[in-house]
């Protein structure tokens, strides 16, 4: 299963993410926005990282780089939509909607990650 939360906008539902405060590590910021967005809270350490996502043009913004960590949690895990989202669900893998930028590339990188 996999966490998405859909965003305050009429864009397709997107992983949680956000920006690096000062002073923060990318993975510090990523268990911060998975707890500020989705309610799942995680020590930094929990989170693997899957990649850098750099390409120009993945997001229609504005040029962003993309750090992606995965967590791995327990089946029934209480999630609750907060800060720039809208709603925050679960998804089974094999029936995802279609996501925000290049969400599905991310997914596809975890994906390959976890069946090594």
């Amino acid at each position: 299963m996999l966490r998405l939360t859909g965003q305050k906008s009429t864009n397709p539902p997107a992983s949680p993410g956000g920006h690096v405060d000062p002073g923060e590590t990318s993975r510090a910021a990523a268990a911060r926005e998975l707890a500020e967005e989705a309610g799942v809270h995680a020590a930094p350490e929990e989170l693997t990282q899957l990649g850098v996502f750099d390409a120009p043009g993945r997001d229609p913004r504005g040029r962003y780089v993309t750090v992606a960590y995965q967590l791995t949690v327990i089946p029934g895990t209480i999630t609750e939509a907060g800060d720039d989202a809208t709603r925050a669900e679960w998804w089974p893998l094999n029936a995802l909607p279609q996501l925000a930028f290049d969400h599905a590339n991310i997914i596809a990188a975890a994906l390959t990650k976890t069946e090594r």
